[in-house]
């Protein structure tokens, strides 16, 4: 183990304390080997965004009906939708998208997204959060799964310590109704102490209020200080005592102090207390679950959060699985809401001055098929579809790659999902080319199958 470290300490010409060597003792109960500790002090990336904020339309939205409309094919293949003009010259989205429209000059936009999973939304879902397409492999989450983005972000950036670096709302989306937890939203192989926050109260609700993050009414944040600094007290005769206990102890209780920083800081309470923002503002983003997770999204950023992913689904075929009755699912209800929180999300980024550092991310499990089925919708089509970018180093303007004449193949830039986790990941700080390491110390592959995409990047 020395000779190891000694060896690593040298490539990233950073000297390990003695006291840091302790330390890594006690690091791989909690999912922490000492590469990660050297990887965390130093990445090698000059980051381009601070922050990313996800927006995954779980179930697998219509790229023929949203993003890449054919107007001159069969109408079995186009639906009956219109398309509108953008603020891209040339560049057309469906009429019932009429802010993002408005806010596509800030965008780059990829049109020939592909990956090898049709069937199983997990495996789906899994390639699109974390860049490892395992192909057909369904189920639930696992702890050798690979980790989200957010929780890579907690172990190598994980922002100020009073801010939660990873937060995950407004659901644990299920495969199915009832199902297991989808994959690639935790922390898996790097350990549970990497998962997400979980925000799973209703952010529209009037009585929103996250209740692990509010102190009982009879503890103030004064009381509540008083009592960590007695515990502390009590706690040193022994630590004194037992010192291989001291060097679990300084891990452990970093993890403590950070909880407690996080319980009594006002810019933490501040980012949840949403119903403190104009209700012009809460109207624009849309009165309900998912547009309020979006504003809120940007209200965790704005207090230091690193990673916060949206899944717009209590379980996979709740929402955007549109197998039936796709065109008034549509227009009734997912596209108004997803244009009204997606165009303001993008439009106060902008005005605030946070576009620059903050990357945005929209994704999906899959597209849709080109031909419309017999119960007026469109089932599941991996071969091509789309997704939206823009914000911290992403090019604006931007219209990447293109599918065929029906929208069913890449004409031209076939890009994966391990293509854009390792864009992301570049951009965030992150090499996505480094090992991280899992509980045991073993070596996996950030993003084993993906390149940095220097065309997005401007």
């Amino acid at each position: 183990m020395a000779t190891k470290s000694c060896n690593l300490s040298h490539q990233v010409g950073h000297v390990i304390t003695r006291r840091e060597f302790l330390r890594v003792g006690a690091l791989g109960g909690i999912g922490l080997t000492l590469p990660e500790l050297l990887a965390a002090k130093e990445t090698g990336i000059a980051p381009r965004a601070d922050a990313c904020i996800v927006v995954f339309l779980n179930g697998g939205p219509s790229h023929l009906d949203m993003w890449d409309m054919k107007p001159d094919a069969p109408s079995e293949i186009r639906g009956p939708f219109q398309s509108i003009p953008t603020t891209l010259p040339g560049v057309r989205l469906c009429e019932y998208l009429p802010r993002l429209a408005r806010q596509l000059h800030h965008c780059t936009l990829v049109r020939s997204m592909n990956h090898s999973v049709n069937n199983s939304h997990a495996a789906a879902v899994y390639a699109a959060l974390t860049g490892h397409d395992r192909g057909e492999q369904g189920g639930g989450a696992k702890p050798d799964d690979h980790p989200n983005m957010g929780s890579v972000l907690t172990m190598l950036r994980p922002g100020p310590r009073a801010a939660f670096p990873y937060v995950a709302l407004p659901y644990k989306t299920k495969e199915g109704a009832g199902g297991p937890l989808q994959p690639g939203f935790l922390g898996g192989i790097i350990g549970a102490n990497h998962d997400p926050f979980w925000v799973l109260e209703d952010v529209n609700a009037p009585d929103f209020r996250v209740r692990n993050l509010t102190l009982p009414a009879e503890v103030s944040p004064r009381r509540m200080a008083d009592r960590g600094e007695l515990l502390s007290i009590l706690e040193l005769p022994f630590l004194h005592q037992h010192k291989r206990a001291a060097a679990a102890y300084d891990v452990m209780n970093d993890f403590q102090k950070r909880a407690f920083d996080m319980l009594t800081s006002d810019a933490t309470q501040r980012a949840f207390q949403i119903d403190q923002e104009p209700a012009r503002v809460r109207e624009a983003y849309g009165r309900n679950i998912y547009g309020q997770s979006v504003l809120l999204a940007r209200r965790l950023i704005e207090a230091g959060t690193r990673v916060v992913t949206m899944s717009w689904a209590p379980d996979a075929n709740a929402t955007w699985d549109t197998h039936g009755d796709n065109f008034n699912k549509l227009k009734n209800t997912l596209l108004p809401q997803f244009d009204a929180a997606a165009s303001s999300l993008l439009a106060e980024l902008a005005e605030r001055g946070m576009l620059e550092r903050t990357l945005v991310a929209v994704l999906g499990d899959f597209g849709r098929t080109p031909r419309i089925n017999n119960a007026a919708g469109r089932d599941h089509w991996n071969a091509c579809y789309s997704i939206l970018l823009a914000g911290g180093g992403i090019k604006e303007g931007l219209v990447y790659g293109a599918s065929d004449r029906t929208g069913s193949w890449p004409a031209e830039h076939p890009v994966s999902p391990g293509d854009i986790i390792a864009t992301l990941y570049h951009l965030l700080g992150v090499d996505p080319h480094t090992n991280i390491y899992d509980i045991l110390g073993r070596p996996h592959p950030l993003v084993p199958a993906g390149r940095v995409m220097g065309e997005l990047i401007s």
